[in-house]
């Protein structure tokens, strides 16, 4: 009898597993990734002063979180410090898991020494460069890393593969505790002391008093394309960056592809990310080359006017040996970084980002708009409490507000009121659609800068269209503001200097392929207008990323309903929510 040609039945059933397996959807691919955050005190040295600050895992920068689109994060954070800590992770959509987004008094209550959270959410629909950070006071000044997503396995980039990737974190460095320096600035009303120092990868460079040996260095090969993942981690500063000698291929804003072009300097605002493209020269340049960053500032007040340096180095060919060579002897090539408050560059830059709008990766930009918001955003005053003298201006206290509202932290978490029907005394749901007293925004201020004090939010309705025009103001000086939204992207659809007009403005937005992002930048003395779709249920925190901003008060959340099927609804929170 001749041989049987059919598998024995054990691999007939592996077979079949296989071909099973093959037809499942992308999803099956999925992996649930544990990280564990120990928050602890750790000694740091840094222009030549140490001191004891709030870490995670005593690494400054903290860890790299690293992931792919559909995956789940399961990240255990245990507070060891007698700070209170919140993380957020900055980008992140959190469809229907807004117990994981992280802000202080938004979304949970703090975590308190000797407890611990766990974040746990799934990353839909995104990859690229994102981060994370602490979300209360200004502990993230120390407390923050790269959140790195890789396509989904068997996903190209939309571009050519590069040959490495390396995260580059900006920060910024206080010889002081941070803490310490909002806390004087809000008792006495005035502007906080400056950082000491801005760092690349937590590392303040040769610029700097003390910091030689503290330098970043990119090793490179010739001829070969680098990607670095750019994030703006700084407290307080937009930032200016260039290689000297070399341009980049921007590619990817906020986690978002956009079309490529090549510059030799970019702006990146603090919470923003930019991934860049960078092609070394084809053959050892003999040189070495400084990669800058410093200051894009616009307002009045004082700020940290230094420069951060790292190094980008060629590795030598293998004919030259090494003792020939001593890359202290190179010339050491410098970028050209534009002036401090170059306007017109930001504007420029910003003109140039689109959207990718592929076929694979469509502009799903509103057409339609079902609510239109109006909202001013810029700095105030509050009166000076009696008996006390105060250092903003004309003996008052800085304040900050959108709509001439300065957002009060509550005492209890936001989401956990509003899921719970437990919204009175917590918050109300009438903040102004529109300012109450309409001026001439960034013309003449007007003589009264008092802002009004409140918890207001506004309510949308699940799947509401939204259109927002964010305005700067004159009061106390014009000012470039990165506003951030957390639980959504949006569509940056038009931008301009002076007041918007609704009746010629809105004919010039771009609804073909506007950039997509988490972050924008209202221009300094001018207004940009956002459009998102609200399919994402939670309380959802907005706020300028100048942290200084943010503890005057510009700020203010939005409440997205439910919608009527079960992936629209918000899910309870788990039993391990912190309490406050």
């Amino acid at each position: 009898m001749g041989a049987s040609i059919l598998p024995p039945p054990a691999f007939r059933a592996l077979l079949f597993s296989f071909s099973i397996f093959c037809l499942l959807p992308e999803h099956a691919f999925a992996v649930t990734r544990h990280y564990k955050f120990d928050i602890k005190l750790q000694n740091v040295t840094r222009l030549c002063h140490s001191k004891s600050m709030v870490t995670v895992n005593g690494q400054f920068p903290g860890p790299r979180i690293v992931a792919r689109e559909g995956d789940n994060l399961f990240i255990k954070v245990v507070n060891h410090v007698q700070n209170n800590i919140s993380i957020h992770w900055h980008g992140i959509r959190q469809l229907q898991s807004g117990w994981a987004d992280g802000p202080a008094y938004i979304t949970q209550c703090p975590i308190q020494t000797g407890q611990s959270y766990v974040y746990n959410y799934t990353i839909v629909g995104q990859r690229g460069t994102l981060w994370w950070h602490a979300h209360i006071s200004w502990l993230r000044s120390t407390v923050y890393g790269p959140l790195i997503i890789l396509p989904k396995r068997g996903v190209q980039y939309p571009f050519a593969k590069p040959y490495k990737e390396v995260p580059i974190i900006f920060g910024e460095w206080f010889n002081v505790d941070p803490e310490a320096v909002i806390s004087q600035a809000l008792q006495t009303g005035g502007g906080p002391n400056v950082s000491d120092a801005y760092t690349i990868n937590g590392l303040p460079g040769p610029l700097y008093n003390c910091s030689a040996e503290d330098t970043f260095k990119l090793k490179v090969k010739p001829g070969k394309t680098y990607m670095l993942r750019l994030i703006n981690a700084a407290l307080n500063d937009e930032l200016f960056f260039s290689i000297a000698n070399h341009s980049v291929t921007i590619v990817d804003v906020d986690a978002v592809y956009v079309k490529p072009f090549d510059t030799e300097t970019l702006l990146i605002t603090p919470g923003q990310t930019t991934n860049v493209l960078l092609k070394t020269k084809p053959y050892f340049p003999n040189a070495t080359f400084f990669m800058t960053a410093r200051p894009y500032a616009t307002g009045q007040g004082t700020f940290d006017n230094s420069t951060v340096a790292a190094i980008l180095e060629y590795e030598s060919p293998k004919t030259i040996h090494s003792s020939q060579l001593s890359l202290k002897n190179l010339p050491l090539f410098k970028p050209t970084l534009p002036p401090l408050n170059d306007t017109a560059f930001a504007a420029n830059f910003t003109s140039k980002l689109r959207s990718l709008a592929s076929a694979q990766f469509p502009a799903k930009v509103p057409q339609k708009v079902d609510m239109r918001f109006f909202f001013t955003v810029g700095l105030g005053t509050n009166p000076c409490p009696k008996n006390q003298t105060c250092q903003g201006p004309n003996g008052t206290k800085f304040a900050a507000s959108v709509n001439n509202v300065s957002f009060s932290l509550p005492t209890t978490a936001l989401l956990q009121a509003h899921f719970f029907g437990k919204s009175n005394g917590v918050y109300i749901p009438d903040f102004p659609i529109t300012p109450i007293f309409p001026f001439n925004y960034t013309g003449n201020p007007p003589n009264n800068t008092m802002v009004s004090t409140g918890t207001r939010l506004v309510v949308l309705p699940f799947n509401t269209s939204v259109e927002l025009i964010m305005q700067d103001t004159s009061i106390l000086g014009v000012e470039s503001h990165p506003l951030h939204l957390h639980g959504y992207n949006f569509f940056v659809v038009g931008q301009g200097f002076g007041n918007f007009d609704p009746n010629k403005d809105p004919a010039k937005f771009n609804l073909v392929d506007p950039v997509e992002r988490n972050t924008v930048g209202v221009p300094s003395g001018g207004w940009a207008a956002i459009r998102f779709q609200a399919d994402n249920p939670g309380v959802w925190f907005m706020h300028c990323h100048l942290e200084v901003h943010t503890s005057w008060g510009l700020e203010m959340a939005w409440v997205v309903l439910d919608g009527k099927l079960p992936n629209q609804k918000l899910i309870p929170p788990p039993a391990d929510l912190p309490k406050c």
